[in-house]
């Protein structure tokens, strides 16, 4: 899960670059199980909610969307969550970003 706090005036920006992502991720993604964005009502924040079949589809991902991400990132303030995937390659490959990962502690189903 990402927050994406839009810095003002790259709202527009923010939309193509998005749009792009989930064709991108259609197109070229096979580990990807959701890919979601939302946008709060005065479209000043958005969250993406991801999920993947495992950490290789997160990371496929993640290469897959490469320039995208840059220039989201360039736009945005984000904060992420890693809930479940706590792989080594995948911890490694977020170094330098603001993301917290999260162990499965209980769940209402197996």
């Amino acid at each position: 899960m990402v927050r994406l706090r839009i810095h003002e005036g790259k709202l527009d920006e923010f939309k193509r670059i998005a749009e792009d992502s989930i064709a991108l991720a259609r197109e070229k993604d096979t580990g990807t199980i959701r890919y979601d964005i939302f946008l709060n009502d005065d479209e000043t924040e958005a969250v993406v909610y991801e999920e993947f079949v495992n950490p290789d589809g997160r990371l496929q991902h993640l290469k897959n969307l490469g320039d995208n991400v840059t220039a989201m990132l360039a736009i945005a303030d984000m904060q992420a969550e890693v809930w479940s995937h706590s792989d080594e390659k995948l911890r490694a490959s977020t170094k330098g970003y603001n993301v917290s990962f999260l162990k499965p502690f209980l769940r209402m189903r197996d």
